[in-house]
């Protein structure tokens, strides 16, 4: 690995040493946000949305250098470490590939362009989706392979350890978790997150619903923190687009779930237009595809904030159309340059690339553009340079609002329609431009400095 001389090295030191001094009263005490998937301590509006668990590919300790120079000549400001924590093994392990695979992309294309006077040097691995395993991963990256940079995870209670771990040893983390305490009641300024929290989902979901599909609506959620988080803010902000939102019931399954039948019922027997469902994953797979043997979509419009998720309409296929959900992102958006990076992708891996692998994506990127316009690899200098800034995304120009470091990402309702194939095809019904989408930092939570 090259290292440029100076303030890296002693910056690297002093991680070394404060880790070692910090890790016994860690090792004690955990980290904020371990217990659970989600992690809040605080309003229950919090919890990963992550999808379903085949497996994985088990290559946890993948520590495989995508980028770097490999002639001996490396550029001005040098070579930086990043690390990369993703769920390969565990509940996540469907996703975590894809969101490496992006990261991967821009590692590469960041170390072949002419538009940096640096190169990334990544380590990669395993966080499963256990926040004390996703810790002793994070501890390495950074005391053994001395990263100051940091991307990865899916699950909230392991985004939320390690944003403690990052204000602790000071260093950047831009987490892949969806919970709205991350860059909420858990902010700090170490931490920038390019991932669509739920709150920003939430809103615009939530005054389609009630104004166009109907004001009578039900809520099934997962129980756990993240099934809770869409719960509060769906329920919040139909309140606040119609006063003729009326709650007609509220159920809960455990997380895991295979049979929904007696919720279906319930659902199907009520006076609902519309079921909002606080799930995402197996759950979400296995409730629709119920749903729809069982006719319930035929009667009430079914609505999830992760329905568009490739790897739902995958296991859902047919059973899916004739649903609603919201969007973070799909292949498909003329915005930013999404076009060049559906292009790359799909020459690099033979695939579609979806939510996680733009997050990925998106988030290696902003971190080599925050030390490109620090002319700095120091993370003061690059968290002093991301805080505020306007960056070019594959979702087009976003702020990382100075005030609590989240993007300002544009969100979108959609239908799941008949697609060419097996697979159901995502129709964009309306558009919620990314400072409409985003509540103010101080509702949220965030109080920084």
């Amino acid at each position: 690995m090259h290292e440029p001389e100076g303030r890296l090295s002693e910056t690297r030191s002093h991680t070394r040493r404060r880790f070692l001094a910090l890790a016994g009263a860690a090792g004690a005490v955990g980290l904020a946000g371990c217990g659970g998937d989600g992690g809040d301590s605080g309003n229950g509006d919090s919890g990963g949305d992550g999808g379903g668990s085949d497996g994985g590919d088990g290559d946890g300790g993948d520590t495989d250098d995508d980028g770097g120079s490999t002639d001996g000549s490396p550029s001005d400001l040098g070579s930086v470490t990043v690390g990369v924590v993703n769920p390969i093994t565990g509940a996540y392990s469907s996703l975590g590939p894809g969101q490496r695979n992006g990261a991967k992309l821009a590692v590469s294309q960041i170390n072949d362009s002419d538009e940096y006077d640096l190169e990334l040097d990544a380590v990669y691995e395993d966080t499963g989706t256990e926040a004390g395993a996703a810790q002793q991963s994070a501890q390495k990256v950074v005391q053994e392979d001395g990263a100051q940079y940091l991307f990865g995870a899916i699950s909230s209670s392991v985004a939320l350890s390690l944003n403690e771990f990052a204000a602790q040893e000071e260093f950047i983390y831009f987490p892949g978790g969806a919970a709205v305490p991350i860059t909420g009641q858990a902010c700090n300024e170490w931490v920038f997150r390019v991932e669509t929290n739920t709150a920003q989902v939430a809103e615009a979901i939530s005054a389609y619903t009630v104004n166009n599909l109907g004001s009578n609506v039900w809520f099934h959620i997962a129980d756990y923190a993240y099934g809770d988080s869409v719960y509060n803010r769906t329920k919040s902000r139909m309140q606040a687009a119609n006063d003729d939102f009326t709650e007609v019931g509220k159920t809960a399954s455990e997380l895991g779930s295979s049979n929904f039948g007696s919720f279906i019922t319930q659902i199907g027997n009520s006076e609902a237009d519309a079921a909002i469902l606080g799930m995402t994953g197996g759950d979400l797979i296995n409730f629709v595809n119920q749903a729809a043997e069982e006719g319930l979509k035929d009667q009430v419009a079914l609505v999830g904030p992760t329905m568009s998720f490739l790897v739902v309409r995958g296991a859902t296929k047919g059973n899916a159309v004739g649903t609603f959900g919201g969007v973070r992102y799909t292949a498909a958006l003329d915005t930013g340059d999404n076009g060049q990076f559906v292009d790359a992708f799909n020459s690099e891996y033979d695939a579609t690339p979806d939510n996680f692998e733009r997050v990925g994506y998106d988030s290696l990127r902003l971190i080599a553009k925050g030390m490109q316009e620090a002319g700095s690899t120091d993370p003061a200098d690059a968290r002093d340079a991301l805080a505020g800034g306007t960056f070019t995304t594959v979702l087009g120009d976003v702020t990382l609002r100075e005030g609590d470091h989240q993007a300002t990402n544009p969100t979108w309702m959609s239908e799941m329609v008949a697609g060419d194939g097996e697979l159901a095809a995502v129709d964009l019904l309306e558009k919620t431009e990314g400072e409409e989408a985003l509540p103010p930092a101080s509702e949220l939570g965030c109080e920084m400095g």
